[in-house]
């Protein structure tokens, strides 16, 4: 099982898109997990090849089972000294 987690964040150079290439080939059809904040067609921007991008995203895309969710991010509860507000409670 590969766990590719928060996937494209930012720009990847020639030769990070080229290793990752390689690494998604070799799993193309095994268990892969992949996460990310971007919408699938969101992915294209951040890799500097199109012809390698179409090829990667291809093997990713279409050979996937998408589940797509929008909500409040989690991040913000796990920072160091988050005050959390008091719960009120009314009473009548």
């Amino acid at each position: 099982m590969l766990v590719l987690d928060d996937f494209a964040p930012r720009e990847l150079t020639p030769t990070q898109t080229d290793d990752l290439y390689e690494l998604i080939n070799e799993r193309a059809h095994r268990s892969l997990i992949l996460t990310s904040n971007r919408s699938p067609v969101d992915w294209y921007p951040p890799f500097p090849n199109p012809v390698i991008t179409e090829s990667l995203l291809d093997r990713l895309i279409n050979n996937s089972h998408q589940v797509l969710t929008n909500g409040a991010s989690y991040q913000p509860h796990k920072r160091p000294g988050r005050v959390v507000p008091q719960q009120t409670t009314t009473t009548s």
